[in-house]
């Protein structure tokens, strides 16, 4: 973090950031949130984000990797969510797993460039967090081990994998396996400066036999009443672990999982939701509920991928149960939202209606347990058919936010507070420059603009927060909507995104 960035840097985004005019938030009771989750997910998988496809230059990957950091830019995100492990291989030099061949096309093959140091580094200097998204178990998208890398851990295990609906997989019951994927995960957790660690919603793929670890629960299964208990206890072994490893290795790291959205119905068991639908906790066996209750996680983000009223699942009746799930846990609950469907003509009539989903974020508003959104994916956020993704932007992403800061995490040292050297008008605005003054350079500074004087109560929330700023020693940015009397404040913000006292205050003369 002492590294020096230039201020041309700060200057370039300050387009990207620039404050919008204040809106009329005294008509309605909603108060802006100061950190909220705003996070988009980049799949490597069959190529569906990044790479578009297989074989394309180092240059090229990497101007495609920065256009999706412009989109997030543009669509006020804060976060971006990675698919860095999508078939048990990866796109940085591992010590355990061979180079993804979404990167080249063939497996094992050198990319030409570090692919992970590359995204890491650029997402930060956009003051993007950079979650990590591995896929835990799955081995490759086609059934043919010999089709694997010779050195891939498969191949010299062949007893590790299992076949299954025209797959591999890795498998989850032994518990060789789940140290490896630990290890092979937590290799990028160690030697990149990532700021989560994300599992998907892909476990055990199925509840029934056709995935024959048979002989390893002869082997390993006999204190469990059946195959499912013992299968949801592999998991349960493989999320708590998992928990424990990130907070011994980097404690300052978030982990959490984005899970199908319905743990179980009602029909199934009295404490599940008023749902119909695939049930997690059955049919991939995955207790997402039972590890929320368990304090297993950072975060639970579920996906609902579903409209408002839709049965056999309704967005509006799995908000309030997920939400009711996460109260008082220490887990924070962001929702996961369909934008692949939003505009698609293959869907219902309901996803044809620009405000879908813009509908679903007013929805959350009235469950404080919410703490933000996940989009999946990113082509869909580009396309945006239907300007169902602008109209969401427009109408809730009005001010900027900083992302959410752990509640295990809040009560550690928050970064020096900043020198706000001076507040000009200048070029047909305001020209604010901030200088750190602590050890550690900023991750972020936070701009918050007032009328008049500001009280400590004004920095709570984002009715004044103008523009959130990649850190650096010092920054400048103009703010085209400031004018004479307007009184600028800089919070500084550090990676855990707690914030600092704000800095001395300059009115505009």
């Amino acid at each position: 973090m002492h590294s020096r960035r230039t201020l041309l840097k700060g200057l370039a985004l300050a387009a990207a950031a620039s404050a919008v005019p204040l809106p009329a938030f005294a008509a309605v009771d909603y108060v802006p949130p100061l950190r909220q989750m705003r996070g988009m997910w980049i799949a490597s998988v069959v190529n569906i984000n990044w790479p578009s496809k297989q074989g394309l230059s180092a240059d090229e990957q990497k101007a495609e990797y920065l256009a999706w950091l412009d989109l997030a830019v543009e669509r006020k995100l804060n976060s971006v969510f990675v698919q860095i492990r999508p078939t048990a291989d990866a796109f940085w030099p591992s010590n355990f797993e061979p180079w993804s061949h979404w990167l080249t096309g063939t497996q094992g093959q050198d990319p030409g460039y570090d692919p992970l140091g590359f995204a890491v580094a650029e997402t930060h200097k956009r003051g993007l967090a950079f979650h990590a998204w591995f896929n835990p178990y799955r081995v490759s998208m086609q059934a043919d081990p010999a089709q694997l890398h010779p050195d891939h851990p498969g191949r010299k295990h062949p007893d590790w994998i299992l076949p299954f609906g025209g797959k591999l997989y890795y498998n989850p019951g032994i518990p060789e396996v789940r140290k490896f994927c630990q290890d092979a995960m937590l290799d990028a957790l160690t030697r990149y400066d990532i700021d989560g660690l994300h599992f998907d919603d892909y476990f055990y793929p199925t509840n029934t036999t056709a995935f024959d670890d048979s002989a390893t629960f002869a082997q390993y299964g006999a204190d469990f009443p059946d195959l499912a208990t013992w299968r949801r206890h592999n998991v349960d072994l493989m999320v708590s672990e998992m928990q424990q490893r990130v907070r011994e290795v980097k404690p300052e790291t978030a982990w959490g999982i984005s899970p199908s959205g319905i743990w179980r119905n009602k029909g199934t068991d009295p404490l599940g939701s008023d749902t119909n639908g695939g049930q997690s906790y059955d049919n991939l066996h995955a207790d997402t509920r039972g590890w929320v209750k368990k304090g297993w996680l950072d975060y639970i983000a579920p996906q609902l991928y579903w409209y408002i009223g839709q049965p056999p699942a309704d967005y509006s009746k799995l908000v309030p149960w997920w939400s009711d799930v996460a109260d008082g846990t220490g887990t924070l609950l962001w929702i996961g939202q369909a934008a692949y469907k939003a505009g698609d003509p293959i869907q219902a009539p309901e996803w044809q209606d620009p405000k879908e989903l813009s509908d679903h974020l007013t929805l959350n508003r009235d469950h404080p347990q919410i703490g933000g959104d996940i989009w999946y994916n990113a082509n869909d956020l580009r396309a945006d058919r239907i300007a169902s993704i602008s109209t969401a932007v427009t109408d809730h992403y009005t001010r900027p936010a900083l992302a959410p800061v752990l509640p295990r995490l809040a009560g550690g040292e928050p970064p020096r507070k900043p020198v706000l050297a001076y507040a000009l008008r200048r070029n047909g605005g305001v020209e604010v420059r901030a200088v750190a003054t602590g050890r550690d350079e900023p991750f972020q500074f936070a701009v918050f603009r007032f009328p008049g004087r500001a009280s400590s109560s004004g920095f709570r929330d984002a009715r004044h927060l103008v523009a959130v700023l990649p850190g650096d020693r010092q920054v400048r940015w103009l703010d085209k909507d400031g004018k004479r009397g307007d009184h600028y404040y800089v919070v500084a913000v550090d990676r855990a995104n707690r914030t600092s006292k704000p800095s001395n205050g300059f009115r505009v003369i």
